[in-house]
């Protein structure tokens, strides 16, 4: 079965995440960045959400996280909980 590792940080607003999204392409560390701003408790790890398989997070997260490049900043991604920027370190099919 598929499964990822990925990290992300969550925020209020699409604007919020878009510059968030910025300043780390522009070099800042993610993880730093999420434990500053995400409001996920997974702050605490640098956003990292450890390893999961599909279907355990919603669905919006999970399309995201199964298709996009490895170690590449996606987002923003809408969510129930507000807007997303995530990150796949890992993933096997």
């Amino acid at each position: 079965m598929a499964s990822a590792n990925a990290r992300h940080i969550l925020v209020e607003t699409e604007e919020q995440c878009n510059d968030l999204k910025k300043q780390i392409e522009e070099g800042a560390d993610f993880a730093s960045v999420a434990q500053k701003h995400s409001s996920c408790p997974s702050k605490a790890q640098g956003g990292d959400l450890g390893s999961f398989s599909p279907g355990q997070m919603v669905p919006e997260f999970d399309k995201v996280v199964f298709s996009a490049d490895v170690n590449t900043v996606q987002g923003p991604v809408k969510t129930q909980f507000g807007y997303h920027l995530l990150e796949v370190t890992s993933r096997t099919d």
